[in-house]
């Protein structure tokens, strides 16, 4: 028979969550509920369920760098989604593997789990934002892990707009400020973008993205879920901004699918198969 398709190839670069609502687990959900192919290399193994996580094992730098090298030797990628880290090491592992690979890259960054316990050394941030930054084609921190990436309050919209400008200098294309942590009965998130002005001025664009407030507790990997749906909306051919209002959608939805469902004792999963996509395949 004649091979001339391919699927569209995401590669998550996550840590394992033994309860599958976040990580690698829920990427791969995301990845095959929306058409994609979804390849991994895990970079932890974290001990946790709805309420919390008990222990957490960062896999050696080496292992991390190779099971990225040998994805990136076979595979041909669209996009690479990167989540959590761990540690410095880890980080200049994932930056090294990256560093001669031309792919469209998002960046989930991961600081603290959905129920409190911190998954990201303190070292390892200035790292990200001095090696990964710069690669990056979207970064996608929700409010208090934009507060801790650009050492300052984000409340208002300037002050938003002032931590967005930071990350952007720093080399990001984009970044998307989730609005989750946020009261109220909407949630917006905020994309910024940097575009060229005249001569060497960067001018920054902006749009809001609101969504209704749904009342449940299973909100467990939301922030994975959404990194891993613009992921895959880009390797599926749309632009950025289509894909993070068809990926925030994609999350609303599988949130609403989902409240109804008791899983475990605390924060549960999102329903990612609400209404799955077919495995596209593309002309070679």
């Amino acid at each position: 028979m004649n091979q001339n398709k391919s699927y569209p190839i995401v590669l998550s670069i996550a840590g394992s969550d033994s309860s599958g609502g976040a990580g690698i687990q829920a990427d791969l959900k995301t990845f095959s509920a929306l058409g994609v192919y979804g390849a991994t290399a895990i970079t932890a193994i974290t001990a946790q369920n709805t309420q919390g996580v008990n222990s957490q094992f960062a896999l050696p730098p080496q292992m991390v760098y190779d099971q990225i090298t040998a994805v990136i030797d076979d595979l041909h990628l669209s996009v690479v989604k990167i989540g959590m880290l761990s540690n410095v090491e880890i980080v200049n592992a994932v930056a090294d593997a990256l560093s001669n690979y031309d792919v469209k890259i998002v960046l989930d960054p991961v600081i603290v789990s959905t129920s409190g316990h911190r998954l990201l050394s303190v070292e390892a941030q200035d790292v990200i934002k001095e090696r990964l930054l710069p690669m990056c084609e979207i970064v996608t921190p929700n409010i208090p892990e934009m507060e801790t990436l650009a050492n300052m309050p984000v409340s208002t919209y300037e002050e938003k707009e002032k931590a967005a400008n930071h990350l952007l200098s720093l080399g990001s294309k984009s970044v998307l400020l989730k609005g989750g942590h946020e009261d109220g009965e909407k949630k917006t998130d905020v994309l910024f973008s940097k575009c060229q002005g005249e001569g060497s001025q960067l001018i920054t664009h902006s749009s809001q993205l609101v969504s209704e407030t749904i009342a449940t507790k299973n909100v467990h990997g939301t922030g994975c879920t959404l990194s891993s749906a613009i992921a895959a909306f880009m390797a599926r051919g749309l632009a950025l901004e289509d894909a993070v209002r068809e990926a925030k959608l994609y999350v609303t939805e599988a949130i609403r699918a989902g409240a109804d469902v008791k899983i475990g004792h605390g924060f549960g999963p999102v329903n990612h198969f609400f209404n799955p996509l077919p495995l596209i395949k593309n002309e070679k």
